[in-house]
């Protein structure tokens, strides 16, 4: 069964294999994928992809959720955290910029977490206009997209396919 880009909205199998292709074509095929969504950061991975370029040490996984999603949803081992936006209201973390900086030089590339893939793209946006040009935005989320019932999990996103997490 295929899956759905939710970027292009088209068929999209080739994140499936994502853990047997070297770093390098990885990178360019999510580059391809945001130029093709129109996406203005580096590229749009897939879960898989994103846990294969951590795992070989080529990238920087930068979870952007809240502190509270950390504790009580979970997270990924070894990931660095700077909080996107927080609070009931979802406030921008005015420092998010310098706290980044601050972890990673702005040629390193980033691959950005956030529960559903929303949030990461946003980060991945605005640290690109910063001078990043190596953000990835990583699609689906650590929680996946919501389904037709309004829940997460049950489709896509970081545990749904069974990659690394821990739970405090």
């Amino acid at each position: 069964m295929s899956e759905i880009n939710p970027k292009t909205g088209q068929p999209d199998q080739e994140h499936q294999s994502g853990l047997d292709i070297a770093p390098d074509a990885l990178l360019l095929r999510a580059r391809q994928r945001a130029a093709d969504a129109g996406e203005p950061f580096a590229g749009l991975l897939y879960p898989q992809e994103a846990w294969a370029l951590f795992k070989a040490g080529a990238a920087l996984l930068v979870d952007v959720r809240t502190d509270e999603e950390l504790k009580h949803i979970g997270r990924v081992p070894e990931a660095a955290h700077v909080v996107w936006k927080s609070g009931p209201d979802m406030v921008l973390n005015p420092h998010f910029v310098q706290q980044v900086e601050a972890i990673a030089p702005k040629d390193k590339t980033l691959l950005l977490l956030c529960r559903g893939g929303l949030r990461s793209a946003s980060a991945a946006h605005v640290l690109t206009e910063a001078g990043y040009a190596n953000a990835f935005n990583i699609l689906e989320g650590f929680e996946g997209e919501l389904d037709g019932e309004q829940r997460r999990g049950t489709f896509n996103g970081w545990r749904f396919r069974g990659l690394p997490w821990l739970q405090d």
